[in-house]
């Protein structure tokens, strides 16, 4: 049996009147790429922001490879193993894509950002950050400023930087969103080449790549899960049909 790295425990949060997140409990193990879909409102977002720190749940757990850190900050839990990808804030959008990388490289060595200018021109650091944009196919576009990308590779150069800390746990939040079709396509086989080298929790729109990529699915409908299974299970589960996917 494959090791739970994120396991959530009878999660509720309200917002007033509003169930946001009801008795919510489900795992994501080593390796694996779990998508996590429902329909808009559904709590996907409400539920990400739980797990990575940005809310608190009212009641229930959050293990991170059995630990919990239900009460820990952003900060911490980043340390702790949780990456994030597609936050603006976290590309540097008047540094060249080497520069933001080379600053992920920093950071993962837990070296000072006093001196960046220096850093840039290091060569060690220079080796690190670009093995960091090769893993997403950025290293010919090093040079490039990163307010000049095109929007599906910000999202590459967001994933490459969420990468660098080499997180136990990935949380995608809709990286496919905005993309054309090539840009998705090589963005879904990124994704897919990361199996089993990372857990990821995904949260797509795009029915297609979610069924595709996934190892296993969660549904969730007004905060609450309502199925977890493989595609085909899900695909075939009643409750899902008639929540979520419709008849056809």
């Amino acid at each position: 049996m494959s090791k739970a790295v994120l396991e959530l425990q009878n999660l509720h949060k309200s917002f007033g009147a509003l169930q946001a997140t009801r008795d919510l409990s489900f795992c994501v193990n080593a390796g694996e790429i779990h998508a996590l879909i429902g329909p808009n409102g559904a709590g996907k977002t409400t539920l990400i922001q739980q797990i990575y720190g940005a809310l608190k749940p009212d009641s229930g757990t959050v293990l991170l490879n059995g630990r919990d850190i239900t009460g820990l900050s952003v900060a911490d839990r980043v340390q702790a193993g949780i990456g994030r990808s597609f936050q603006i804030s976290n590309v540097l959008m008047d540094f060249t894509v080497l520069e933001n990388a080379i600053i992920a490289e920093q950071a993962r060595l837990r070296q000072s950002f006093r001196f960046l200018h220096p850093a840039f021109d290091d060569p060690d650091l220079q080796t690190g950050a670009h093995k960091i944009l090769n893993r997403v196919g950025l290293d010919d576009r090093a040079a490039a400023r990163a307010s000049d990308l095109a929007h599906g590779e910000r999202r590459m150069l967001e994933l490459a930087l969420a990468l660098a800390t080499r997180p136990d746990l990935l949380l995608l939040d809709e990286p496919m969103a905005g993309a054309g079709q090539q840009e998705s396509q090589r963005m879904s086989q990124i994704i897919n080449d990361l199996r089993g080298t990372v857990a990821i929790l995904l949260i797509e729109h795009d029915m297609d790549a979610v069924f595709r990529l996934a190892d296993r699915i969660t549904v969730l409908v007004e905060g609450a899960v309502i199925a977890t299974g493989t595609a085909d299970q899900i695909s075939h589960d009643a409750a899902v049909r008639a929540a979520y996917l419709g008849s056809e």
